[in-house]
């Protein structure tokens, strides 16, 4: 079993009335254990044996639960080990970013299958929702036979679109603004009959590393995600923390600089997200008369733009190295997780340089969180979407994104 659900976490009742919250005890239990027999399913619940049967029996016949091969060799009887059907059920996640929308389907054990970018300069309210309707009617034609196993769409964007929008200018800052008056859910409903529920992206990310990254390990950790803009999540012996106004983790916001009389001229200290979102060397790029998205691929990292590069990594991994130590003396943490949609080899040189600059920081008097990068990747924010409406409707966790206002 995971080290990181202790057994109590997964324990069921034997009372009446308590089959749905049995039958997710079982699940969950299936999920973190991986492929186990109904004897060894009992003792991990502490249901009983008859409880399991019963439960197994419902779960096969509704097709969320395979049988795999006979376990032979050992004492007793071969024991059937039970597994979660892949295609037991599926979900949409919907991921709205600046700069680019993703549609992604995740299969029952949390795995994208099917996947559809539109890719964009900013997010125009009108041609989204048309490129949205779009991406939906493709997922469904690849699908196939398989799409009325679909159970929702997890909806994620950042939790106010419009704001920022004076970074970017020009038309982009007039598309921006208008999001501010549109509700985000209330139009994607109006695309689907799936039931449509919403999760701030960042925290869609840090889930999706929770339930299948390094969260399956550690149990306390900063989540950052390095996008056109800079955000992240937070996690304690883990649960996703969101805070009352959903801005827990929103490391963004972070000032990285002290504010002084003396300074008044030069204005407010400087954000995290204005010294290491991914806009920043956006903006050098176009300034040099090359392409923006240079930052998602592999090739920004050749001769012709490292000057920009280099540049870039310093100031975002000085600002980082601040975060991290701000966050381990307010926090205590195990570690500071971080994923990005940059080019995976500008990531790893940013997490090589953020590591460096920690070395001029003392961590006297409090633990210094290990540094770790990411293991779901640039599509974590739509993945995160997509896990939501398996978890709410099939684990006992179903409030594992908490109540956040919509964008």
């Amino acid at each position: 079993m995971n080290s990181a659900t202790p057994t109590s976490a997964m324990r069921g009742s034997n009372h009446v009335g308590m089959r749905q919250f049995n039958e997710r005890t079982v699940l969950q239990a299936i999920r973190h254990h991986g492929a186990i027999p109904k004897a060894d399913l009992a003792r991990l619940t502490q249901l009983s044996t008859q409880t399991v049967a019963i439960i197994v029996g419902r779960l096969l016949d509704d097709g969320l639960l395979i049988k795999q091969d006979r376990v032979r060799g050992k004492i007793g009887q071969p024991s059937v080990p039970l597994s979660l059907n892949p295609q037991g059920a599926f979900s949409v996640g919907i991921q709205v970013g600046r700069r680019n929308l993703e549609l992604l389907v995740a299969d029952f054990m949390g795995r994208p299958v099917e996947r559809v970018e539109v890719l964009y300069d900013y997010p125009d309210p009108d041609r989204l929702f048309v490129s949205m309707a779009q991406g939906l009617q493709t997922l469904q034609q690849r699908m196939g036979d398989l799409w009325p196993r679909t159970v929702g769409v997890g909806l994620t964007a950042p939790l106010s679109l419009h704001k920022w929008a004076d970074l970017m200018g020009g038309q982009a800052a007039q598309a921006l603004a208008r999001w501010e008056t549109i509700d985000l859910t209330a139009e994607v409903q109006g695309l689907t009959d799936l039931p449509v529920v919403f999760a701030k992206d960042t925290t869609a990310a840090c889930v999706a590393e929770l339930l299948q990254g390094h969260g399956r390990h550690v149990r306390s950790f900063l989540y950052v995600f390095v996008g056109t803009f800079i955000g992240g999540g937070l996690v304690l012996s883990g649960h996703i923390m969101n805070g009352e106004r959903g801005n827990a983790g929103a490391i963004g916001s972070l000032p990285v600089g002290l504010a002084s009389h003396a300074s008044r001229d030069l204005g407010m200290p400087p954000q995290l997200l204005q010294k290491a979102s991914g806009w920043q060397l956006e903006q050098a790029l176009l300034a040099a008369g090359h392409d923006a998205l240079l930052i998602h691929q592999d090739r920004i990292m050749d001769a012709p733009y490292r000057s920009m590069t280099e540049a870039w990594l310093a100031q975002a991994s000085q600002a980082l190295a601040m975060t991290v130590a701000s966050s381990a003396a307010l926090l205590d943490l195990d570690a500071v997780v971080m994923d990005g949609s940059l080019g995976a080899p500008l990531m790893s040189a940013l997490m090589t340089a953020t590591q460096e600059a920690l070395a001029q920081y003392r961590f006297d008097g409090m633990h210094q969180p290990q540094l770790l990068a990411g293991q779901v990747g640039p599509h974590a924010r739509a993945l995160g979407g997509a896990l939501l409406p398996l978890h709410s409707q099939f684990f006992p966790d179903k409030d594992i994104f908490l109540k956040q206002d919509n964008p």
